[in-house]
Order: C-alpha cells, then sequence, then structure tokens
C-alpha cells in the first residue's frame, strides 16, 4: 500500500498572518487561484510541503485610489479585471484579464499569481510593463517594500524568503491605451505575442511592451522615443499610414533582432518562424498604436 504524506494547509485571514505562516514554513508555498501552481503539479514539476492559501485575505482582492495611482490588491482575478468598471480605470489591463483564458481560468487567477509565476506569456505582464507599475512588497514584521515590476521579471530583484506580492501601484495616465494578442488558435488561449500600448500625454510619450517573445516583456525604447517625437500632443495625435507601419516594424525588429553576422560578414537569414513571428509583432504594434491614436 502506497502511503502520502499529509500536506499542510495554512488559510490566513492577513496579508501579515501569510507572511509569517510562510517564515515559519520555509517549504511552504503560497497559493491563490492555483492556476498555475496546479499545472506544475498535475505535470510533476512540483509537490509542495505546505500551502499557504491567500484566499482569505480580503485586504488584497480590492483597489483604491492613491496620489494619482490605482493601488490594486495582488488577489484581484483575472475576470474581477476584466468588468466594465475597471476597464474605465486602466483599459489595457482589463483587456489583458479578458484575454488571459477560458472562464475558469479568469475565475480563478489573480493579478499577483500572474506576475509570481511570471510565466513569458502572462497577458498581464506586458501591460505593467509599459505603464511602469510597481509591486508593494510584504516582508516579515509588517516590512513593506516597492519594487519595479520590470525588476522582478528581468530577475534584477526577487522575492526573499517569507515575502509576498501583497499590491501593485499602476499609474492612472487618463489616456488611450491597448493591449493585442496574436494566438496560435482560436478563442482564448497562450499568447505567440503580444503587445501593450500606452500614451502618457503628461510626458508627451508613448510606452510600449512585447510579451510572449522573450522570457520577459521588452520594452523597445528607441522605437517609443522616435513615435511621440512624431506625434502632436497639443493637436489631434493623428500619424500618416506610414508612420504607424515603421513604428511596427521598428518595434519588431527591435524585439527580434536580425541574427549576427557570420565571421566572413555573411548575413544568415532568420528562420521562416521567427520571421513570421516578427511579423506578427510589427503587426500588433502597429495596430495597438492605431488604435490609441485614433
Amino acid at each position: 500500500m502506497t502511503t502520502h504524506a499529509t500536506q499542510a494547509v495554512t488559510l490566513p485571514g492577513s496579508l501579515d498572518e501569510a507572511v509569517a505562516a510562510l517564515a515559519a514554513m520555509p517549504a511552504a508555498v503560497p497559493v491563490a487561484g492555483g492556476t498555475d501552481l496546479m499545472a506544475s503539479v498535475n505535470a510533476g514539476l512540483l509537490r509542495p510541503a505546505a500551502l499557504v492559501g491567500l484566499g482569505r485575505i480580503s485586504e488584497i482582492r480590492g483597489w483604491q485610489y492613491q496620489d494619482g495611482h490605482a493601488l490594486l490588491g495582488a488577489g484581484l482575478t483575472h475576470a474581477r479585471i476584466g468588468r466594465p468598471d475597471f476597464a474605465a480605470l486602466i483599459p489595457a489591463l482589463a483587456a489583458a484579464a479578458r484575454a488571459a483564458g477560458p472562464p475558469q481560468i479568469r475565475n480563478a487567477g489573480t493579478l499577483g499569481g500572474n506576475i509570481a509565476s511570471a510565466a513569458a506569456t502572462g497577458d498581464t505582464l506586458p501591460v505593467l510593463a509599459a505603464l511602469e507599475a510597481t509591486l508593494i512588497i510584504a516582508g516579515p514584521g509588517g516590512a513593506r517594500r516597492e519594487v519595479p515590476v520590470s525588476h522582478l521579471l528581468a530577475g534584477m530583484e526577487m522575492l526573499s524568503p517569507g515575502e509576498l506580492i501583497g499590491f501593485v501601484r499602476v499609474p492612472l495616465l487618463h489616456a488611450p491605451q491597448t493591449f493585442l494578442k496574436a494566438t496560435g488558435r482560436t478563442g482564448p488561449g497562450r499568447a505567440l505575442a503580444s503587445v501593450a500600448l500606452v500614451l502618457d500625454p503628461a510626458r508627451r510619450g508613448v510606452r510600449c511592451a512585447v510579451g510572449a517573445v522573450a522570457p520577459m516583456p521588452l520594452r523597445p525604447l528607441e522605437a517609443e522615443q522616435w513615435v511621440a517625437s512624431l506625434i502632436d500632443w497639443d493637436g489631434e495625435r493623428t500619424l500618416v499610414p506610414e508612420a504607424l507601419t515603421a513604428f511596427g516594424e521598428y518595434v519588431a525588429a527591435a524585439c527580434i533582432p536580425d541574427a549576427a553576422p557570420a565571421p566572413d560578414g555573411t548575413q544568415e537569414q532568420l528562420p521562416p518562424a521567427v520571421l513570421h513571428l516578427r511579423r506578427t509583432v510589427a503587426a500588433l504594434a502597429r495596430r495597438a498604436l492605431g488604435r490609441a491614436l485614433s
């Protein structure tokens, strides 16, 4: 007869209680919606010794306004973020949440879980990168620290043992923003490529992030600066089609560059699949900017 070790499950009622539980059980794994965790467990990639459930922590399941920003609880589900009232607040994030998968995934999956999993195909991640969102990290003893979401996704800063993502701080730009995604099949699915684009009129800037083509969202900074310089920020904010096309190609080439020349100086062609992906990114970036400016 096979015996299975009993798995400890703790259900704290507050963020600080959850941090304390993780500190007391270093081998424990925090779980919110469990969409990524259970996939790893079912695939035999992970066998957590203990779980700290975050579903009862009401303080991280809503949002509030704070100094021109929205402070989003890490426990917000994709389904909640996708609703019209939230879409009026941060449209691109709502669009990404609605594209995150079938209803059962959107009802369970959370914003904090999407960030902590840091999957390359996470739909909210390029939006958070384009918005230059920051994370409020909860630590032992009531400690809080702020980390740019891009730093965590790039591995420049990591969560320490016993720390949890508590909130996501997002600037409210009050300007058009878009999220577009290409999948390999019809209906909700994993992104082959995605593009988030936001206008920032106060800084006369365009911010763009490309998801799914690399381990983390990519920001084509030179393309952003170039196209922002073409926009009449005090006028109608329109661009000719040729400029939109050039922006798309600029973004795609920055995120999926040509192969390095061989020692003899010859230039190798990218494989057809990579060229197709580059064309897909170019089309998404062109459409995203066009919609934001229309």
